[in-house]
């Protein structure tokens, strides 16, 4: 998360920004993002430079032809404010609108609608100083940037728009371990957060795919996908999607619970926080949905969703509202049944209602299950969080107790995890006990609270000991007189 020096410098531009005339905070993110996605073009292309001139070879990757120099971060923010922003609105924009050759790339259709809204000079100088400032050199930093930007909607009171903390993205990636021959999907995907985190596992854990040809097309092309209805989201998630270098993303306009989304059995890994409030009319859900959960909530819908968008043996790991756990209604028990009988559930993550502040204080859970649509739940595994590692109060400052090393280790490692009691952070319960009890997941359902006896003295022994007080400060208060009378 950004603190200090860093987010002082993000409200200075944003401020920059606002008294520039941009105050719809999406739109900033926006402009801001189309600056960052230059400035990190620029950054590629010395690296590749770089490494091509310690290796003696021509740089092959060119970003910016010989005629494109001036495009570059590194030349035009020292140029004068009104030749800047006379190629920012001339050149450079319209270059990266064009960035992508292939017209069917996400990125192409995306970035046709994409406008340049700064609307001074000096206002667009002080911003390209401001971002210059900005250290994003740490690997996290821009996903950092994200989630601070993002927490601005929260404060405007913009609904529908916030970032997954990126540490519990992180924790569920490296839980679900996406392997190379994957095909990963987030139907809800905002800013591409799980997409970015899945792409950053596979390339440090399975390097080696990119020296095979068809494995690195896999990659580039197959591999991602996200789905969205914002175009600002759909524009930044696949500049992020591009800056991690993957060339061209599936990601596309969706509204991934309509009756126009004909997914099926396409993916084998779905990694997503889908929008926990708000119910739908019924007529304009895709029916199949409809027969696993009658419903108009959209949690509830978006796990139908899951289910039927994988293959068999595809995984999901999954945020959930506390609601979906225990919830009493016939959709919920139907959805709960479904994935418990039908399906394979794994794990059930109970995590503290302030992971999600300070956008939110509903209580949350992971869902780990693969699609088989012929059962195989034996038992499941539960852990109760009760510390990410930062406050759980809308401050979110980084503390040391910190739950997800052990939740990381402890899923890894499942067989030794039989025979925990139920009096500790994790255990697992045979499935049996999860259907007579209605297919309950909530944890507090089966937890049980280990309590410690406590031996207090006797009524004679506190009687006794209070008088002795009592004596101790009469003497006191007679020595007290004394000096005073004196």
């Amino acid at each position: 998360m950004l603190v200090g020096e860093e987010r002082n410098k993000v409200d200075q531009i944003w401020d920059t920004f606002w008294t520039g005339g941009l105050t719809n905070p999406l739109l900033v993110i926006e402009q801001f993002t189309y600056l960052l996605f230059i400035k990190q073009l620029d950054d590629i292309e010395t690296e590749n430079e770089a490494n091509a001139a310690l290796l003696g070879f021509e740089n092959e990757e060119k970003i910016f032809g010989p005629e494109q120099q001036n495009y570059r971060w590194s030349r035009f923010k020292n140029m004068a404010p009104a030749v800047q922003f006379q190629l920012m609105q001339e050149e450079i924009f319209p270059f990266i609108k064009n960035l992508h050759p292939d017209d069917e790339a996400s990125y192409t259709r995306f970035m046709k609608d994409a406008t340049f809204q700064i609307s001074a000079p000096d206002k667009l100088a002080k911003i390209i100083e401001g971002i210059d400032k900005l250290d994003l050199t740490e690997r996290d930093s821009k996903g950092d940037l994200y989630e601070y930007m993002l927490s601005k909607l929260a404060s405007s009171k913009i609904n529908g728009q916030f970032r997954t903390p990126r540490h519990i993205i992180k924790m569920m990636v490296e839980m679900a371990a996406p392997q190379p021959s994957d095909i990963i999907v987030d139907p809800a995907m905002g800013t591409a957060g799980f997409l970015v985190a899945a792409e950053e596992f596979v390339r440090e854990k399975h390097g080696d795919m990119f020296l095979d040809d068809e494995q690195a097309q896999h990659f580039n092309s197959a591999m991602f996908h996200g789905f969205d209805t914002d175009p600002t989201m759909l524009r930044i998630g696949t500049m992020n999607m591009m800056l991690h270098g993957v060339e061209n993303p599936g990601i596309d306009y969706k509204d991934s619970l309509s009756k126009n989304n004909s997914d099926k059995e396409l993916y084998t890994l779905v990694l997503a926080n889908p929008p926990f409030k708000g119910s739908l009319d019924s007529e304009t859900v895709e029916e199949s949905l409809l027969r696993v959960t009658k419903t108009k909530k959209t949690e509830l819908l978006f796990l139908a969703l899951f289910l039927r968008i994988l293959k068999i043996g595809g995984r999901a790991a999954v945020i959930v509202p506390d609601g979906v756990l225990f919830g009493s209604s016939k959709a919920h028990q139907a959805l709960r049944k479904e994935i418990v009988d039908n399906n394979k559930l794994t794990a059930v993550i109970s995590m503290p209602s302030g992971v999600f502040k300070p956008y939110a204080g509903v209580s949350t859970a992971i869902l780990f299950f693969t699609k088989t649509n012929a059962g195989g739940t034996d038992k499941v595994w539960f852990y109760d969080m009760q510390a990410d590692g930062y406050s759980l109060d809308d401050k979110r400052q980084e503390i040391e107790e910190n739950d997800i090393p052990d939740i990381i280790a402890r899923f890894k490692n499942l067989e030794q995890e039989e025979g925990r009691k139920r009096t500790e952070q994790s255990f697992f319960l045979p499935v049996e006990e999860i259907r007579e009890n209605g297919y309950d997941l909530s944890i507090n359902k089966y937890k049980e609270i280990e309590y410690v006896p406590v031996e207090y003295p006797s009524t004679l022994e506190l009687m006794t000991k209070l008088d002795e007080l009592n004596m101790e400060i009469s003497s006191d208060m007679e020595k007290l007189r004394e000096m005073l009378g004196e």
